[in-house]
């Protein structure tokens, strides 16, 4: 629920509250029955309940939404710090990668169109980055996967990142 329906919702039961208590006021200096008195007081006080209930809800949407902008902080410095400290790593990795491109005798477009593979992008997107048909960005990367004589995607990343990740642990078997 949105913060003006929250505050217009308020606005109307704190009104129901207002009324009826002055109804009540009203009714008892006039002598109705106790039941009746039960009833407009059993009104005034479920729209204070429906108060209360859309305070505290706000309040813990306020205090939620600041514990999340501070999460959210704490992320885009631990993000930033992460990049600053494998910048010149990745530039390397950048490098490499660029001379083996070149060593597969790539166009400019096929190393361009590479990269993106590499970084998971669809033919589709990759397509509309470069302004091309997806038709295009197919048949481009059928020729990297041919000149780099590799089987398709999973071969060329892999190709590029088998090296960088750890082996597979094999289980510890004792007797």
């Amino acid at each position: 629920m949105e913060s003006k329906e929250r505050g217009f919702i308020a606005v109307v039961l704190t009104v129901i509250v207002v009324m009826v208590t002055a109804d009540l006021i009203t009714d008892a200096r006039e002598g109705v029955r106790l039941w009746h008195l039960l009833v407009e007081a059993t009104i005034a006080f479920a729209a204070l309940m429906g108060i209360l209930l859309l305070l505290r809800g706000t309040f813990g949407l306020k205090r939620s939404l600041v514990e999340e902008r501070a999460l959210s902080s704490r992320l885009q410095v631990e993000a930033e710090s992460w990049r600053s400290q494998s910048k010149k790593y990745v530039e390397g990795l950048s490098q490499t990668i660029d001379f083996q491109l070149t060593n597969w005798k790539l166009t400019q477009s096929e190393k361009e169109i590479a990269f993106l593979l590499l970084k998971g992008l669809s033919l589709k997107e990759i397509a509309e980055i470069r302004k091309t048909t997806e038709k295009t960005a197919r048949t481009q990367s059928v020729s990297i996967y041919s000149k780099a004589g590799l089987a398709g995607r999973s071969e060329l990343a892999a190709f590029f990142l088998e090296d960088l990740l750890p082996p597979p642990q094999k289980p510890h078997i004792s007797i």
